[in-house]
């Protein structure tokens, strides 16, 4: 089973393209912050957060271009998918994603 459930805020908004064709999709790509309980250092809890890629497509891709913006908490649901790529200088690059299948505000 493929599933993962995050809540974070947005590093940044949403980037949204459309691919070609007679229907387009929306793809949107964005970053969440979620945080990351730490040990104790100098008997105070250390805090950290890890940034996590996520991609939507489609209608949820249309409702991030929409209404997600920088800095809002969210909760994500959908499944982490691997990739791998050769960049221009000719290094393999291994990328990681969440592809959203559901979003949801956390604030109001």
């Amino acid at each position: 089973m493929n599933r993962v459930i995050l809540m974070g805020r947005l590093t940044r908004d949403p980037e949204v393209r459309y691919s070609n064709g007679e229907s387009p999709l929306a793809i949107a790509r964005y970053s969440i912050a979620v945080d990351r309980q730490g040990g104790r250092s100098n008997g105070q809890d250390q805090q950290t957060a890890d940034f996590i890629n996520c991609v939507a497509f489609g209608k949820q891709g249309e409702f991030a271009e929409k209404y997600l913006h920088k800095g809002m908490k969210i909760a994500v649901e959908g499944r982490i998918q691997t990739g791998s790529y050769t960049n221009k200088d000719g290094n393999k690059v291994y990328t990681t994603d969440v592809v959203i299948d559901r979003h949801e505000f956390c604030e109001s």
